[in-house]
């Protein structure tokens, strides 16, 4: 049986105590192993770069907090997304304003947890956003949908795809239009109902049908 290698994490806030429950909640999950610590958005920055300088391994996930004391978590989302894109991001704050979650993920960010949210939810999250989805807290989707706001958060890949399922095309299909594989179509299909916070393939092809005109052309949404 061959066993996976767990995922590390690079946990980053300013509150040493947030940091001690993380490390002692995420550690006790299977799967997870947390690589280090950083307080500051510099010294993450600092943390990585050192790693990366001796040869050393760099962590697979950060899971930062936005608004630190003299940092902001934005700017850090935004370098590593551009310096180590191998490297996912994943948010945990107590906002919960729709500013701070488009310019998150507009930053790079992966998804987006309230601090006050379950406890296994990080897990859950991590999870899921190593398998090349994006996740959300159940009021983070709330709030993006009660601000008309979710189609926005979706790719140009992604708005693709769900013209073509309005269409009525299937995977299979629409993999082969786009020369990708079905897998990665139904990641995308995963990704647009959490970020629409459709529950289930069903309500994914109505809401393709009902809004298909809003993505004739494959251009941006209002």
């Amino acid at each position: 049986m061959i066993e996976t290698a767990a995922v590390q994490l690079l946990l980053v806030d300013d509150h040493a105590l947030v940091r001690d429950g993380l490390r002692l909640r995420l550690g006790a999950e299977p799967g997870l192993e947390i690589m280090g610590e950083a307080e500051s958005t510099a010294s993450a920055l600092s943390w990585l770069r050192v790693r990366e300088h001796q040869g050393l391994p760099l962590p697979d996930l950060i899971l930062t907090d936005l608004s630190m004391q003299g940092s902001d978590g934005l700017a850090l989302i935004g370098q590593v997304h551009e310096q180590w894109p191998q490297i996912a991001c994943l948010v945990l704050s107590m906002h919960d304003h729709v500013e701070y979650i488009t310019q998150a993920l507009r930053a790079g960010a992966r998804g987006y947890l309230v601090k006050d949210g379950p406890a296994h939810e990080i897990a859950v999250a991590v999870t899921a956003v190593m398998a090349g989805q994006t996740w959300f807290s159940a009021r983070i989707m709330a709030r993006l949908a009660q601000a008309g706001t979710s189609v926005a958060l979706l790719t140009q890949r992604e708005r693709d795809v769900l013209r073509q399922i309005g269409e009525g095309l299937s995977s299979k299909q629409i993999a082969q239009k786009l020369y990708v594989s079905v897998r990665t179509i139904e990641t995308h299909r995963c990704n647009i109902r959490r970020k629409l916070a459709l529950d289930g393939q069903a309500e994914l092809v109505k809401y393709a049908v009902e809004h298909r005109d809003l993505f004739e052309g494959g251009g941006s949404v209002p």
